[in-house]
């Protein structure tokens, strides 16, 4: 099982970008793929990208397309989420999440291991 730990959150205005770490530890990770999700208060835990255990793919939740972008670093066991021009409705709490099933995947209870989550909280 793989290990996960983020960081980078905080408070930004409009406009802003963060970027978003999750370390990984444990078992081997490119055996791994990848995903951020977010939760924002009362509401479900939303998809928002996910990265293939290699790096070469990628796949966008449909509220975030081409505002955010994901990769990682295998060789420092690591993923990244650049959050860009950011809004008010992107507050939420951001997870990182791990599956070592080979398809790509969206749904929570796909994701074997979760980080404990960083908060994004964007000021108008």
């Amino acid at each position: 099982q793989v290990q996960l730990v983020e960081s980078g959150g905080g408070l930004v205005q409009t406009g802003a970008s963060l970027r978003l770490s999750c370390s990984a530890s444990g078992d081997t990770f490119s055996n791994y793929a990848v995903a951020w999700f977010r939760q924002a208060p009362g509401k479900e835990r939303e998809f928002v990208l996910g990265v293939s255990r290699t790096g070469g793919s990628t796949f966008y939740g449909d509220s975030v397309l081409g505002q955010f972008t994901i990769s990682r670093d295998n060789s420092k066991k690591m993923v990244y989420l650049q959050l860009n021009s950011l809004k008010p409705e992107d507050t939420a709490v951001y997870y990182c999440a791990a599956t070592d099933r080979k398809a790509m995947l969206t749904k929570p209870s796909q994701y074997d291991a979760w980080g404990q989550g960083t908060q994004v909280t964007v000021s108008s």
